[in-house]
């Protein structure tokens, strides 16, 4: 659990703006001595700890130990505007002083070098908001919104992140816990203080409270799954047999030539993965070695690892190419890919002599059912291929015609991908939106619970059994919040921060 008492004495700075030339960078320091330290590189008309809050001051950065000399513009580092906040008042809620100076690498390097000869030091990644979460400024659901607005590359993820910054999830964890420690505590209340306290009929009370609270838990559930695609993206495989186009699909859709492209089979050798956003959507992509019989064995060990991502996506995007008949073995892949989460990519639709989808589709469903009796040899593998043949296929995915050459049929593709895996999307309707797994897998906990609680009232339990499961669910969301979250899970969050955040 969190010691919240537990705060540093150090003071830190880092550079606060993305590294590389630009016209301003600004330097963060934020500590207990964050005033000492700046008013002894910083020369202006205003000493910074005489400064009230939320005030600026232009001056220039200097060298301490030529301060006093009347040669100080030659130990001149930077002009900088400075910003002065005083504490609690700050992101950090310490005394915070930002130099805005003039971009680029080398000279905000200089700046922090000096900074840190004054007796801070750099800060490590996330610890600015390490530092605001145990201050009490913001909680954990919001320390972990501050990345995700930073990363945000679409509007529904952005808005939602934005409400979690904002403190919507917290105020309903909040609301929620509070419901459940005002009944654990008017029980434990009547079983210490029985003549005052009667708890007559008050299973019934407290089971409709409990399908409340359970019932708002359920709905922030059923809405996790959008929420943690939009923050994670869906695992995605492109496949298909040798030369049918997978490697120009990928390339298409992420716009640059990342996957090398020839007229030769087996030119993909291993998973390619990369992150595309379509839309509200982001897929994490891979591109997979084409499926075929091989004696290299590189190539063999590639058809392994494009089997095992396709069992592993979310999403297959099987490509079959318009221009050639069906082949038993891509009958073989929606067999193995499964039709519910497969989309077929008919591709070079511009080629002269192209089938369309319909005609594809009538091929495709007569080669899947053709073979289901064969006989196959005696080994696990073919036993398990031989068993897929079985299920007679009677409806196939859905089949897009597309060109990657041309870049045709993308948009309806991204439509299409929307409409499976966005069918609600972000709402302003006030009510958070679940883009963490780990949120989901507390609020599964806390759900738990309070469906053992319900259980044990149909059940007749005695109250003071019912507060083991209450307690449970307080717990569990309060690990949404960082009110019981453990010391080495939240260093782990903070350090997948960006420096100076």
């Amino acid at each position: 659990m969190i010691n919240y008492s537990s705060r540093s004495a150090d003071t830190i700075c880092a550079i606060a703006t993305g590294m590389g030339d630009g016209a301003i960078g600004i330097i963060r320091l934020s500590g207990p001595d964050a005033f000492p330290i700046a008013d002894r590189v910083f020369r202006g008309k205003k000493r910074i700890a005489e400064m009230p809050s939320y005030t600026a001051a232009f001056g220039k950065i200097v060298c301490p130990e030529f301060a006093s000399s009347k040669e100080v513009s030659e130990q001149i580092l930077d002009e900088t505007v400075v910003l002065v906040m005083r504490a609690p008042h700050t992101y950090t809620t310490e005394d915070t002083v930002e130099f805005q100076c003039h971009g680029g690498t080398f000279g905000l390097s200089r700046v922090l070098e000096l900074l840190v000869t004054q007796g801070a030091r750099i800060a490590e990644p996330g610890e600015f908001t390490k530092r605001a979460f145990l201050g009490g400024r913001i909680d954990m659901s919001q320390a972990e919104a501050v990345m995700d607005v930073i990363r945000a590359e679409n509007d529904a993820f952005y808005r939602a992140s934005q409400d979690q910054l904002g403190g919507l999830l917290r105020a309903k964890i909040k609301g929620l816990r509070n419901i459940i420690l005002t009944e654990t505590a008017r029980i434990e209340s009547a079983l210490d203080d029985p003549e005052h306290y009667d708890l007559t009929g008050y299973s019934d009370e407290l089971a409709d409270i409990m399908q409340d609270a359970y019932g708002e838990i359920m709905e922030m559930l059923r809405r996790s799954n959008e929420g943690i695609r939009m923050r994670s993206g869906i695992p995605t495989v492109i496949a298909g047999l040798p030369n049918v186009g997978k490697s120009s699909i990928m390339n298409a859709l992420l716009g640059i030539d990342r996957a090398i492209v020839t007229s030769e089979e087996g030119t993909t050798r291993d998973t390619l993965t990369e992150t595309i956003q379509l839309g509200n959507l982001m897929l994490r992509l891979t591109d997979t070695a084409g499926i075929r019989e091989t004696l290299s064995r590189a190539e063999e060990a590639g058809i392994r690892r494009s089997y095992a991502s396709m069992e592993e996506a979310e999403l297959v995007l099987l490509v079959l190419d318009a221009s050639r008949k069906i082949r038993p073995e891509e009958a073989e892949l929606i067999r193995k890919a499964g039709t519910e989460k497969t989309i077929i990519l008919l591709n070079k639709e511009d080629v002269d002599g192209a089938r369309g989808k319909k005609e594809a589709a009538e091929e495709l469903l007569s080669v899947l059912n053709s073979d289901k009796q064969e006989i196959m040899e005696d080994d696990s593998e073919t036993k398990d291929r031989h068993a897929l043949k079985q299920i007679e296929i009677t409806e196939l995915p859905e089949i897009l015609e597309i060109s990657a050459r041309e870049g045709t049929g993308l948009s309806v593709l991204r439509q299409k991908l929307e409409e499976r895996f966005l069918r609600e999307g972000y709402r302003a309707d006030h009510e958070p939106m679940i883009t963490s797994a780990r949120h989901k897998e507390a609020l599964v906990l806390a759900a738990e619970s309070l469906s053992r609680v319900q259980g044990s009232i149909r059940a007749g339990m005695p109250e003071d059994f019912l507060t083991i499961d209450l307690m449970a669910a307080y717990e569990a969301l309060g690990r949404i919040t960082g009110e019981t979250l453990e010391d080495d899970l939240a260093d782990k969050i903070f350090a997948e921060f960006c420096m100076g955040k």
